[in-house]
C-alpha cells in the first residue's frame, strides 16, 4: 500500500469506555500520544514494542500482564507499557513521544457494573498529536483496495464496483469535496445517468441523505446510485453546483481554478460531455436555506480526518474534487487536500453518524443497543436517535397497532439511548441538591423523582429522573450527554467530594407499558424479602431483582414510563440484554404484547402531556413555560442553580404551556404559530392525531393572557394568515388527566 504523506491533522481523539475491547492505533515517529483518564479511578494499559515510546511522565515498566482481549494484537514482540492506575484522579494523563512508526494498543480493563450498583467503569480518552511537519493519513477502516489522493484545487476520476465502499476524507479539515457518480454500464451504452439531487430530495423527503432509512442518492430515473453509510460531519450541500468559471468571472477572478473545469478534464477520458456547471454533491460544504429562501454558506464543520463513507449501489464512474475556492470561507480560505479510499464489498461497516458532547470531546459513532438484533428480527425500521439506532416503527405491526397495544394490552420498547450517570461520594446528595430543582434531601432509598436541571438564567438544560440507590449513591437518567460534564464542572466549582461516572453503556433498558404490564412482570421478576415485589411496587419507586429466580439475571425495575399508562422500566447490563428481552417477550406474547417504536411513543406522550427536549423545553425556556412547574417546588429553600431566576419567573410568567384541541381534521405541526386575531401569541410545541380521542390535539406555549380553558385561538398555516385552523385551549394531559391509569 502506498503511504501518502500529507499535512498533519492537529489532533485526533478517541474515547474508550472501561471494559471495551482493546484498541489499536497506528502512530508515526515524532507524534505525541496521550492517554487521559476522564473520570479517574480507571486503569489504562498502553502496549508497544520495546523502544517505540518515550514516556514523558516516568520510566517505562514491564510487569507481567496478559489479556485475552489483547491476544489478537500482540505478535510476540517484547512489550512495554505504562499504567494509569485505580488511584488516578479525573483528568490525569500520561503522555508519550513516538520514536518510530508502528502500532500502539490501549486496553481499559474493567468488570461489568451490576444494575443495582454504582461502580461504573471509567472512560479514557486517547489523543494523537501530529508531528510539526507531516503525518500519515488516519487509520483505514479496513483493508484498502485503492488509495486515491486529490491535491488541493484539483479533481480525479476513478471506477468503483457495485457493493464496494468509497471513503472521502477531509485531510486537514474545513475543505469541500464535490462528488459525481455515473452509471458505468449506461456509459458503455452511450447514456449518461448521474446523481440527481432533485430526484433524491423528492423520493427521500429530506434535503440530504443520512445513514439509516433515508440514505441513498438517486439518479434521474430514481434508481439508487450510492448509499451513505457513515458521516462524521452531518453538514453538506446538495443544492448548488460545483464551483464554475462563471462564478469566479462574475466575482472578479477571471481564469480562477474551479471544480467544474477540473471535472471536465478528468471525465473526458470516460467520454462524458463537458458542462458549464456540474450538479455535484458538495460534501463538507456548509450551506443552509434561510426562512426567506436565501442560501447562505459558512466555513465547513469538518475537522481533520472527518469523512463520509459511501457504498456503491451499481458499477460507477466517480469523480471527486478538492474545491478550489480561496476567495470565500467555503474552504476556510485555504484549499487543502482530499483523500479517497476504496474498500472491498466483503467488508461490513456499521452505519452511523458521529456525535461530540462538546467541541473538544472525541467523536462517538452511532451505536446499537443490546436489544438491537432482537428488534431487527421483528422488522424494526431504525432511525438515528441521540447516538443510538432505535426503531421508529415495526414492519408487520405499524405505529397504530403499536399504539393500541400500549393503551389496551402491553408493549415493549427500547429506551437505551437515555443517558445514565452514577453520582456517589460524601457530597453526592449535596451536589444533586444544588444541581436540580427538586428537594433531593426528601428522596428515600428506593424512590425516584422527576426533576429539571436549569442554567443560572432559569432556562432548562434537561429534564431527568433521579434514583436513590443508597444514602450517598444516586443515578441520574436524562437525555443529554452534557449533563454529566455539567455535574462534574459544578462539583469542581463548589469543591464537592462527589464522583460522577457515565453508565449509559453499562445499563440498557426496556420499557414495558400497558394495562397488562404488572401481571407479566410479576411472573418474571424475583425479589428478595428486603425489596418490594412487582405487585406492591408503587409509582416512582424501584426494586432490585432477578429474572429467573435468585440466581437469575440481575435487573433494576422502576415503576416509571413515558406513555401515561401503567408501566415499568427494566434496567440491565447490555451483555444480558438478549436474555432479558427473550424472557419478557415470551411472557408477554400470550397477553398480546407488541414492540413499540418512537412514532407511536410520540403520540402516547403527547396525549399524556409529557415534555420532550427541544420541543416543550430548551435553554430559552424555563420549567414553568414548559408545563413543568410542579418540578420546581417553592418549598425548597436551599440554593440551587437557577433558583433566583426561577423565583422571578414564577412571580412574573410571560408564557405558559397549554393543551389545544382542533375543530378540524387538518394536521397541526411542531412550530406552527398560534394566533389570537391578527396577533401571534404562541407556538405549537408538539401535536398529533390522537387515536383514542379521535381528534387532533397539541401542546402549545402561549402568552399568559390567552390561557383560559375554552379560549378560542387559531393555528396559522401557509403564511399564517391565508389559512387558519380554529382550536380551543384545554387542560393537559388530554388523556387520563387525573393520572388514574398510571397510578393504578
Amino acid at each position: 500500500m502506498t503511504a501518502f504523506l500529507v499535512k498533519a491533522p492537529q489532533r485526533s481523539s478517541h474515547r474508550i469506555n472501561g471494559g471495551d475491547s482493546a484498541r489499536k492505533f497506528p502512530v508515526a515517529a515524532g507524534e505525541r500520544f496521550e492517554v487521559l483518564g476522564v473520570d479517574g479511578g480507571q486503569t489504562a494499559v498502553v502496549f508497544a514494542p520495546q523502544g517505540m515510546l518515550k514516556c514523558s511522565s516516568g520510566e517505562e515498566t514491564a510487569p507481567a500482564f496478559s489479556s485475552e482481549a489483547l491476544s489478537r494484537f500482540l505478535d510476540g514482540e517484547e512489550i512495554s507499557f505504562v499504567i494509569l492506575d485505580a488511584e488516578a484522579v479525573p483528568g490525569e494523563s500520561v503522555s508519550f513521544t513516538v520514536l518510530r512508526d508502528g502500532d500502539i494498543v490501549v486496553e481499559v480493563p474493567a468488570d461489568d457494573m451490576l444494575p443495582e450498583n454504582s461502580d461504573a467503569p471509567g472512560r479514557v480518552d486517547v489523543a494523537i498529536y501530529a508531528a510539526s511537519a507531516t503525518s500519515r493519513l488516519p487509520a483505514p477502516l479496513g483493508p484498502v483496495l485503492q488509495e486515491i489522493h486529490v491535491p488541493a484545487a484539483s479533481a480525479v476520476s476513478y471506477r468503483v464496483r457495485e457493493g464496494d465502499y468509497i471513503q472521502i476524507i477531509d485531510v486537514d479539515g474545513r475543505q469541500c469535496s464535490d462528488f459525481l457518480a455515473f452509471d458505468a454500464l449506461a456509459l458503455e451504452e452511450g447514456r449518461t445517468f448521474g446523481l440527481d439531487a432533485t430526484a433524491t430530495r423528492t423520493v427521500q423527503g429530506s434535503a440530504m441523505p443520512t445513514p439509516g432509512l433515508h440514505a441513498k442518492f438517486l439518479n434521474e430515473h430514481m434508481q439508487p446510485m450510492v448509499e451513505i453509510v457513515q458521516d462524521t460531519v452531518g453538514r453538506h450541500d446538495a443544492f448548488l453546483l460545483a464551483c464554475t468559471a462563471k462564478y469566479y468571472d462574475d466575482s472578479g477572478y477571471p481564469g480562477h481554478d474551479n471544480c467544474t473545469e477540473n471535472f471536465n478534464r478528468v471525465l473526458e477520458v470516460e467520454g462524458i460531455v463537458p458542462r458549464s456547471g456540474w450538479p455535484a454533491i458538495n460534501f463538507f460544504f456548509n450551506t443552509q436555506v434561510l426562512e426567506c429562501g436565501t442560501i447562505v454558506g459558512e466555513e465547513p464543520w469538518s475537522r481533520p480526518g472527518d469523512y463520509v463513507l459511501l457504498r456503491a449501489e451499481r458499477n460507477l464512474v466517480c469523480a471527486s474534487s478538492s474545491c478550489a475556492d480561496d476567495v470565500t470561507s467555503a474552504n476556510g480560505w485555504t484549499p487543502t487536500d482530499i483523500h479517497i479510499r476504496i474498500y472491498d464489498r466483503s467488508n461490513r461497516f456499521p452505519k452511523g453518524v458521529t456525535h461530540r458532547m462538546t467541541p473538544e470531546s472525541p467523536p462517538v459513532m452511532t451505536r446499537q443497543s443490546g436489544f438491537h438484533d432482537r428488534l431487527e428480527a421483528l422488522g424494526a425500521k431504525f432511525v438515528e436517535y441521540k447516538g443510538f439506532w432505535l426503531p421508529s416503527c415495526f414492519e408487520g405491526y405499524g405505529p397504530v397497532s403499536e399504539y393500541w397495544a400500549c393503551r389496551t394490552k402491553v408493549c415493549v420498547m427500547d429506551l437505551s439511548a437515555l443517558r445514565k450517570f452514577e453520582i456517589t461520594g460524601p457530597d453526592a446528595e449535596l451536589l444533586l441538591q444544588i444541581a436540580v430543582t427538586r428537594d433531593i434531601r426528601k428522596l428515600a432509598v428506593g424512590q425516584v423523582v422527576y426533576t429539571a436541571l436549569c442554567y443560572p438564567h432559569g432556562g432548562m438544560l434537561d429534564d431527568a429522573t433521579v434514583f436513590r440507590l443508597a444514602p450517598q449513591a444516586f443515578r441520574l437518567v436524562c437525555g443529554d450527554d452534557y449533563c454529566g460534564e455539567w455535574l462534574c464542572n459544578l462539583a469542581d466549582d463548589r469543591g464537592l467530594n462527589a464522583r460522577i461516572r457515565a453508565s449509559t453503556d453499562q445499563l440498557h433498558n426496556l420499557s414495558v407499558q400497558g394495562p397488562e404490564s404488572r401481571e407479566i412482570l410479576a411472573s418474571l421478576i424475583w425479589t428478595c424479602p428486603t425489596q418490594p415485589d412487582i405487585v406492591s411496587l408503587k409509582w416512582f419507586r424501584f426494586t432490585i431483582g432477578r429474572i429467573g429466580g435468585p440466581e437469575g439475571i440481575p435487573v433494576v425495575v422502576s415503576r416509571t414510563g413515558y406513555t401515561g399508562e401503567l408501566g415499568y422500566e427494566i434496567w440491565c447490563h447490555p451483555r444480558q440484554a438478549f436474555a432479558v428481552w427473550d424472557a419478557i417477550w415470551k411472557a408477554g406474547k400470550p397477553k398480546g404484547m407488541m414492540p413499540l417504536g418512537l412514532e407511536a411513543l410520540d403520540w402516547l406522550r403527547i396525549e399524556a402531556g409529557l415534555a420532550f427536549a427541544s420541543y416543550e423545553f430548551c435553554p430559552e425556556t424555563d420549567p414553568f413555560e414548559a408545563g413543568l412547574g410542579f418540578a420546581v417546588p417553592a418549598a425548597k429553600t436551599e440554593d440551587y442553580v437557577g433558583r433566583e431566576a426561577l423565583g422571578r419567573r414564577r412571580e412574573n410568567p410571560r408564557q405558559c404551556l397549554v393543551g389545544l384541541e382542533s375543530h378540524m381534521n387538518d394536521r397541526l405541526d411542531h412550530g406552527d404559530p398560534v394566533y389570537s386575531g391578527r396577533a401571534r401569541v404562541g407556538v405549537v410545541t408538539s401535536s398529533c392525531s390522537s387515536p383514542v380521542l379521535g381528534k387532533n390535539i397539541a401542546l402549545a406555549r402561549v402568552d399568559v393572557s390567552v390561557t383560559e380553558i375554552g379560549k378560542e385561538l387559531e393555528i396559522g398555516k401557509l403564511d399564517g394568515f391565508q389559512k387558519r385552523i380554529p382550536v380551543k385551549v384545554t387542560s393537559f394531559p388530554a388523556y387520563d388527566p387525573k393520572k388514574t391509569r398510571v397510578r393504578s
